[in-house]
């Protein structure tokens, strides 16, 4: 593991960073593809654990071309590149680092890019719209709140997929999330929006820690 790679993370995740000064580091760790370098997969195992946990849940190969996903929080695109080598072929990208974004454009795997947050507040992404709502990496310290789990459930068509795949540690060690993220999961179940699905800790997610899988059916 590199130092310097756990250490330019740990700086995208610093406490009491407004969501814009995260998005302006996220956009400066993209230069000279340092991200790419620092997040390859030695370090971070996030999208292959994403793109497999895809696969799994749409075990026919030759169907998965049709399923419509919108990758929230995508970085520079490596969950895309993994869903693409699984044989889907219908993504589109949301990400608000401008930097990141540029990356993620370039690598040609999106049909439509927004460059925008996923904060609780109605986007102007179609309701109703994907298969599949996921992110891999987009929860953290100062990054996607509680209230972004209600923008994952409209812009997905009922009965698609809502999936988040994120540091187990960061359930109880981001303050946003403590006793906080898992209720309000449980709590959007009561009320009918979804209902889960998988709820699955995996090793090794990023930088020897452990992750952890949510999946649900939206209703």
């Amino acid at each position: 593991m590199s130092d310097g790679a756990s250490a330019a993370n740990d700086f995208v995740h610093e406490p009491g960073l407004s969501k814009e000064e995260i998005a302006l580091r996220y956009s400066k760790w993209a230069q000279g593809a340092q991200y790419e370098k620092d997040l390859s997969e030695e370090n971070y195992k996030g999208p292959t654990i994403t793109a497999d946990v895809l696969a799994e849940l749409f075990p026919y190969e030759d169907s998965r071309g049709d399923v419509y996903i919108l990758d929230v929080a995508a970085g520079s695109g490596f969950v895309g590149e993994k869903l693409v080598q699984k044989g889907f072929k219908t993504l589109d990208a949301l990400e608000p680092s401008e930097g990141m974004l540029n990356l993620a454009k370039g690598k040609g795997i999106y049909t439509r890019t927004f460059q925008t947050f996923l904060n609780g507040t109605s986007s102007f992404i179609q309701s109703d719209f994907y298969d599949v709502a996921l992110t891999s990496g987009g929860m953290g310290e100062g990054h996607i709140p509680c209230s972004g789990l209600e923008e994952l459930i409209r812009v997905v068509k009922p009965g698609g997929l809502a999936v988040i795949v994120m540091r187990e540690t960061y359930l109880t060690s981001v303050v946003e999330y403590k006793d906080r993220l898992e209720p309000r999961m449980k709590e959007l179940e009561l009320e009918g929006k979804w209902t889960s699905v998988m709820r699955r800790v995996v090793p090794k997610y990023s930088f020897e820690n452990n992750g952890v899988v949510f999946v649900f059916r939206v209703l």
